[in-house]
């Protein structure tokens, strides 16, 4: 039996139990009546919100279709980069971003910005080339649960 990893954020590479390849799922290893995946019902603040009911994975071994993702959330520019090679957007080194995703599980960059003295998140962003998930750093930002059904 393979072993489960662990839950969060992952993309489909396969079809898996009618899910296509290529979408963002939140994979969630243990419950009754087992591990399951859960697809994206929106956005909230660049953040994926999920449907209440998931999906069961066919079988354990079924996990080597899943591609794990880096958390959504607040990073630090580690070095500098570029978005992609044509070079559409450059992030300079220490900068503040979010990381979030879209539906097919590409990675997109948010650059929040100071307005009246409060940090605003953009509701635009760029996608990134995952090889720059190594030029981010995660930063730890104290999250305040929201009794709204989120699995996460």
């Amino acid at each position: 039996m393979a072993e489960l990893p662990p839950c969060g954020l992952y993309r489909t590479t396969r079809e898996l139990a009618g899910i296509p390849a290529g979408r963002l799922v939140y994979f969630h290893n243990h419950g009754e009546p087992g591990p399951g995946m859960y697809l994206p019902s929106g956005w909230s603040g660049n953040r994926v919100k999920l449907e209440a009911r998931g999906t069961l994975l066919p079988s354990p071994e079924d996990v080597r279709w899943l591609e794990p993702l880096p958390p959504e959330g607040f990073y630090r520019v580690s070095e500098p980069f570029f978005c992609c090679e044509k070079r559409c957007r450059s992030y300079e080194a220490d900068a503040l971003v979010q990381l979030g995703y879209n539906g097919a599980g590409e990675a997109i960059l948010f650059v929040p910005e100071i307005v009246d003295g409060m940090l605003a998140l953009p509701e635009q962003g760029s996608r990134i080339e995952a090889t720059n998930f190594a030029r981010l750093k995660q930063l730890r930002v104290p999250v305040q649960q929201r009794n709204d059904g989120d699995v996460h």
